[in-house]
């Protein structure tokens, strides 16, 4: 930002300037009046251009790799809560108990019901073995020996249901204790201990964050953007576009592990006119927790031949945008160029330069076009190195 206030200020007093030294371009002698003074010292540095890699920042929100409801099985009274509000915990740890008294009961009735069902069955299984070898003998009839058949098998599928029965009652009684599904960061109670439970309430949500998922979004324009200069070969992306994702934090510090994006959706949301995204990354430490917002900066990305000019060596005219180079015969020249996207105190630059020109870094408001300079290169070339960019 300071940067762009800066250029639009020097713009500001250079307008003027550039417009007399146009006017007296066209007007009359490009030397000056005075041949006794020196020609202007300036600073230069020479065009270059080079693959450079490009880093895209967004705005991203975390969220857990998965965020799990944790329910009631059972109905009843909410006795306890065994765990730590916003704690880790692990899965299989205790987190409610509820009221097994009912569930008990339900237990001890079963096991009655099961009971009589056995003895039903011994009774049946007696009658059965009884009836048969003297039906064997003609002693008994048809009917006597069907009724003894069908005695004998409704009292063993009586006895299964009691069995049945008697697990389901088991398996509810052991939902009164209510336990962690998944390891993760657990949330606060949605209900508080007293409360009568009905089977399905919601009790509390637990949120793995180890691995964590970054979630942001870029908008249609810069996505439609990025894929066509892909297509065009002027944008390298990393092969399977496995981009590499580095995080900055609220409060300005650097996350320390990189990640890495697993998903780019391939529909434009309606609501949001955006293309969704989402990397992944490892947690260990719990520092990244789910709804925190973070600036996500996505890399692998190489421009290929671009040409990074400083920014203050633009200048913006009525007429366009205009840099000044040292031509051939060392005098300054004004050249009209198309700027690109800005990487950090950069500008890429689209058309007007080409590699090899001495650009005008410093000291454009003490030449005039077509007059003689002094240049000296600048000490340092303007950065290539990764960094980011405001859209693709």
């Amino acid at each position: 930002m300071l940067s762009s206030v800066r250029t639009r200020l020097t713009s500001t007093l250079l307008a003027i300037t550039i417009a007399t030294v146009l006017s007296a371009c066209s007007g009359g002698d490009s030397q000056p009046k005075s041949g006794g003074m020196p020609p202007p010292e300036v600073t230069v540095t020479t065009v270059k251009a080079a693959d450079v890699p490009r880093v895209f920042e967004y705005v991203g929100q975390v969220a857990g790799y998965r965020d799990v409801e944790v329910r009631a099985r059972v109905g009843g009274i909410l006795q306890k809560r065994l765990y730590t509000e916003g704690k880790a915990v692990k899965q299989g740890d205790a987190l409610f108990l509820i009221d097994p008294e009912q569930l008990t009961a339900a237990v001890d009735q079963a096991k009655g019901q099961l009971a009589v069902e056995q003895a039903r069955l011994t009774r049946a299984k007696q009658e059965h073995d009884r009836v048969l070898p003297l039906f064997a003998e003609n002693a008994v009839s048809q009917k006597d020996r069907d009724d003894a058949v069908t005695a004998l098998e409704s009292a063993q599928a009586s006895v299964a249901a009691a069995r049945a029965k008697l697990r389901e009652a088991d398996i509810n009684r052991s939902y009164s204790r209510v336990t962690a599904p998944i390891s993760g960061m657990t949330s606060k109670e949605v209900v508080s201990e007293g409360s009568l439970l009905s089977p399905n309430s919601l009790l509390t949500v637990i949120s793995q964050t180890d691995p964590i998922y970054v979630n942001f979004s870029m908008a249609d324009n810069d996505a439609l953007r990025f894929r066509k200069l892909i297509q065009e070969g002027v944008l390298v992306a990393p092969e399977g576009g496995k981009f590499d994702i580095e995080l900055r934090l609220a409060d300005g510090s650097q996350y320390q592990r990189i990640g890495r994006m697993n998903f780019t959706d391939n529909i434009i949301d309606p609501t949001t006119g955006t293309l969704r995204a989402r990397a992944e990354f490892a947690n260990p430490e719990a520092e990244l927790l789910p709804g925190q917002f973070v600036r996500v900066f996505m890399k692998g990305a190489i421009q290929k031949n671009a040409i990074l000019i400083p920014q203050r060596a633009v200048l913006s005219t009525a007429q366009g945008t205009i840099v000044f180079i040292v031509n051939e015969q060392g005098k300054a020249e004004p050249r009209p160029i198309q700027v690109g996207e800005e990487i950090e105190r950069n500008f890429v630059v689209l058309s007007g330069l080409k590699g090899g020109e001495r650009l005008i870094v410093d000291g454009a408001m003490k030449s005039r076009p077509g007059q003689p300079v002094k240049p000296i290169e600048l000490a340092a070339a303007p950065a290539t190195s990764a960094s980011p960019a405001k859209q693709p």
